[in-house]
């Protein structure tokens, strides 16, 4: 079974469904890419032949660079409140709702939402050509989703650096934090997703049903809600001056000049 769209593929094999971005040259997010994973992530969960998700990049070297910044920018308050209820909290939402668990593969840079498509699946695996990072601060903009998420993973003052410094780190960084879970080399990261995913796809249906749902409810009651605090910082940021100059200057290839 495949399925297309100018953004991502869909293909089913061994009753795992894979969930391929395909938006050149960076699978930068913006809603209609949004939009089509969540397609792909229900399609694969009302499909009785399928047992597990995989989410990964087509593009080679390159797993996400964040958010489209020229929608970003272009948005304001009211767009950006818009695209982030959607990439934020509809995204949770949906993986919340599953019955069926997801795998991220990550080949490549992951950068600001590709960090958030990541963190929101069940497992993280990643190629030794992956790296990590949380660079929005360096362009006035905030990883507020991560806030919620990543000191409840590696603890606050950790966390704290990776957030407000902006650096990218490699895998064997992330993994003694906790982020992944695997490195594997480069061109068997395909491979081991898909054993994971089979894996997961022999098991009860039913039992994986119940079972994942209940440890999302366990892990999970609170974290929906500091997520749509964080939206509202971001909504915040959109209009500030810092926010604009941050996105301009990055666009024209120039260091930014702030203000207060």
């Amino acid at each position: 079974m495949n399925q297309s769209s100018d953004r991502v593929t869909y293909t089913v094999t061994d009753r795992v469904a894979v969930i391929s971005m395909q938006r050149a040259p960076v699978n930068a997010v913006d809603f209609d890419m949004t939009s089509a994973i969540h397609d792909g992530m229900r399609r694969a969960d009302a499909d009785k032949d399928v047992g597990a998700i995989i989410l990964r990049s087509g593009l080679d070297n390159m797993y996400c660079g964040g958010m489209d910044l020229k929608m970003i920018k272009g948005a304001g308050t009211d767009g950006m409140r818009r695209f982030l209820n959607h990439f934020y909290l509809d995204t949770l939402d949906v993986q919340a709702k599953l019955t069926k668990p997801t795998i991220a593969a990550i080949n490549g840079p992951a950068r600001g939402a590709g960090m958030t498509l990541s963190i929101t699946c069940d497992m993280l695996i990643a190629s030794e050509s992956a790296s990590f990072g949380y660079p929005e601060i360096n362009v006035g903009v905030l990883p507020a989703i991560h806030f919620a998420h990543l000191p409840q993973v590696i603890g606050r003052h950790r966390a704290f650096e990776l957030l407000f410094s902006g650096r990218s780190f490699g895998p064997d960084e992330a993994r003694e934090l906790g982020l992944i879970s695997e490195i594997v080399a480069d061109d068997s990261l395909m491979d081991r997703a898909m054993e994971l995913g089979c894996m997961f796809a022999a098991k009860s249906p039913a039992t994986m049903r119940i079972g994942r749902q209940a440890f999302w409810r366990a892990q999970d009651l609170d974290y929906r809600r500091s997520v749509a605090a964080q939206v509202e910082v971001m909504c915040n940021l959109a209009e500030m001056p810092d926010h604009i100059e941050g996105l301009t200057a990055f666009a024209e290839k120039r260091d930014p000049k702030w203000q207060d």
